[in-house]
């Protein structure tokens, strides 16, 4: 079963622990301390919208795509409920060109740790950057290998792991510890990662 599969039929059963029920406020901080400017974004595996709406309340144009018609059908609800307009679909990102390409900053909570291999890593890493204008920004949060775990959680990638595959389409700009925004009384450890496309000549 591939990844995006894994996914739909996570949401099929209602088994999605990863869906707080609001923005993430690693995406919050970076955006609001950064700051990102107001431009076109791309909110990878965007699950049931809350992300993608924060930024469109803060002035950002949104493309949010998921491989679950279940989480976008929720996506579209939410959006609607909020009164804002955000582009949803339900895609598999690394089969498909997104339209509204190329875009200014690009976001994924949890994509591109799901992928087991460097390999596919890199080619999320090089699709990423294919959809992102000169000097685009990719926010990405991924599970911590550092974190000893007891029980279920997210994939876990080492530093290494994520240099390794963006590195050759990506200068990191950051590189730090988090925890993912969560309801469960010990939050999983994430990584936050800020990159810029590289100026390929």
């Amino acid at each position: 079963m591939t990844v995006e599969e894994q996914y739909r039929e996570r949401y099929k059963s209602g088994d999605t622990p990863w869906d707080a029920g609001r923005p993430d406020f690693n995406l919050i901080e970076v955006v609001t301390k950064k700051p990102v400017p107001s431009c076109n974004v791309l909110d990878i595996g965007c699950g049931t919208g809350d992300n993608s709406i924060w930024l469109a309340q803060n002035g950002f144009e949104v493309t949010g795509t998921d491989s679950s018609e279940i989480a976008i059908e929720k996506a579209k609800e939410k959006a609607s409920q909020a009164g804002v307009e955000c582009d949803f679909m339900p895609v598999d990102f690394l089969k498909n060109k997104i339209e509204g390409a190329p875009f200014g900053f690009v976001f994924d909570r949890g994509c591109f740790h799901s992928f087991g291999s460097n390999n596919d890593r890199r080619r999320f890493a090089r699709n990423v950057a294919a959809h992102l204008e000169k000097a685009g920004l990719w926010l990405t949060l991924a599970g911590n290998a550092d974190e000893h775990r007891q029980g279920s959680g997210p994939p876990q990638r080492t530093a290494a792991d994520i240099v390794l595959a963006v590195e050759p389409y990506f200068e990191v700009l950051s590189l730090t510890s988090s925890h993912f925004e969560s309801n469960r009384p010990n939050p999983p450890r994430a990584w936050r990662c800020l990159m810029q496309k590289r100026h390929v000549t």
